[in-house]
């Protein structure tokens, strides 16, 4: 038995991934100590692993100090989470040994945490994966974008950063990759090859995975027996971004009278009362056990989070992607460069576009070929169970 110290950031999509992974390592004999932010201590405590918290809103507060408008800004807003996370992990596990480490890809300075801990790592990769090669160039292009005295305050303040770090922790960043994308020895990406853009370009380190699927509770009942059958549209903007009424209600309008059955789910931050009167083919609710319903789904409308995105894929359902922030809308544009659905915008988004989508997507069956084609890819990718393999492979060449 190895003890793992696991290192994750304080959202749905970094965290869910790696609850079947960590019920799997623990399964087979780990002892998993797993740092996350208190909102999460009751789903992550079931999986049988002790979990220690930071504090999220110190670390949102330090991560958005950075900036906000540019990638760069929020590479110094990493940047300046180290002092919120560092001290807190060190102080939590002062004494304590640990065999390796999985930290998250993006957030909680996992690469900083293996250095100082001098522990062998493990990235997880919630996201797409990058290069170094992919990264840096993506980093120039947008960077041009900068006006040049700004773009020198940032590269500053990235430099006096750094060698802060590099003074308190005695550890080095060799560059701004480092700090967006956490690389390791082992990074496993919960995705699959075959939906990866430029997948030629990863080498054996990388391992595709697929998507971790784990059984989760909802907080509110959800009959499946009443969409059975049923000509079913899932309609879900995520657990973030989904304060939408507008939108919701330009949903009803699109699909009230046609022979659709719809389930919304609109999350805790909209009331359903707020949403006026509800057409009678509408099922909305504020939580509902998505990969439950996506077993029955035509058509799955989305922000185009990697979550829902592979959820929806891994059951061979096209998609219609109205990406909102972060990466949705990279997700949204290799949705549809690849052909399983089409992506939208929500600026000026009308009714007739919406259904028209719809009625695109659900009479043209390449979109559900491209759809089947990926459901198998993800399906035989191995999900957690393959992921646990990858580790313990890792774990016999570093002798643990």
């Amino acid at each position: 038995m190895a003890r793992v110290l696991f290192i994750n950031g304080g959202s749905e999509g970094h965290v869910n991934p790696t609850i079947a992974v960590v019920q799997e390592l623990i399964s087979r004999g780990e002892e998993v100590v797993y740092f996350t932010i208190e909102a999460f201590r009751e789903r992550m405590e079931k999986t049988g692993a002790t979990v220690r918290t930071f504090d999220g809103e110190k670390f949102i507060k330090a991560f958005i100090s950075g900036g906000r408008n540019y990638l760069l800004e929020r590479i110094n807003g990493l940047l300046r989470t180290a002092d919120i996370m560092i001290p807190s992990v060190l102080e939590q596990i002062e004494g304590e040994h640990f065999d390796y480490i999985i930290h998250d890809s993006m957030f909680g300075c996992g690469r900083l945490l293996a250095q100082i801990l001098k522990l062998p790592a493990i990235n997880s990769c919630t996201s797409f994966a990058q290069t170094k090669a992919s990264f840096e160039n993506t980093l120039e292009q947008l960077s041009q974008n900068i006006p040049t005295e700004m773009l020198k305050s940032i590269t500053d303040e990235f430099q006096k950063l750094t060698k802060k770090i590099k003074e308190t922790y005695e550890v080095e960043i060799g560059s701004p990759y480092e700090v967006f994308c956490n690389p390791a020895p082992l990074t496993i990406i919960y995705t699959s090859k075959e939906f990866q853009p430029f997948r030629e370009t990863f080498d054996e380190t990388y391992k595709f995975v697929g998507p971790s699927i784990s059984t989760r509770s909802t907080k509110e009942n959800f009959d499946v027996t009443a969409i059975k059958g049923k000509s079913l549209i899932y309609i879900s903007l995520g657990t973030v971004f989904n304060q939408a009424i507008d939108f919701y209600k330009l949903c009803f309008k699109a699909f009230e009278n046609t022979d659709h059955t719809v389930v919304m789910s609109i999350g805790e931050k909209t009331q359903i009362s707020e949403l006026g009167d509800i057409p009678k083919n509408f099922m909305v609710k504020n939580y509902v056990p998505q990969t439950e319903v996506l077993k029955y789904t035509k058509l799955f409308i989305t922000h185009g989070g990697m979550n829902s995105t592979n959820e929806g894929l891994y059951y061979g359902v096209p998609l219609i992607v109205i990406p909102q922030s972060a990466d949705q809308p990279i997700i949204a544009s290799q949705v549809a460069n690849i052909g399983a659905g089409i992506k939208l915008q929500m600026q000026n988004l009308s009714e007739n576009q919406l259904r028209e989508a719809v009625d695109h997507v659900l009479t043209h069956p390449t979109f559900h070929q491209v759809a089947e084609t990926m459901r198998v890819s993800f399906q035989k990718s191995g999900g957690y169970q393959k992921a646990v393999d990858e580790i313990f492979i890792y774990k016999n060449e570093f002798d643990i």
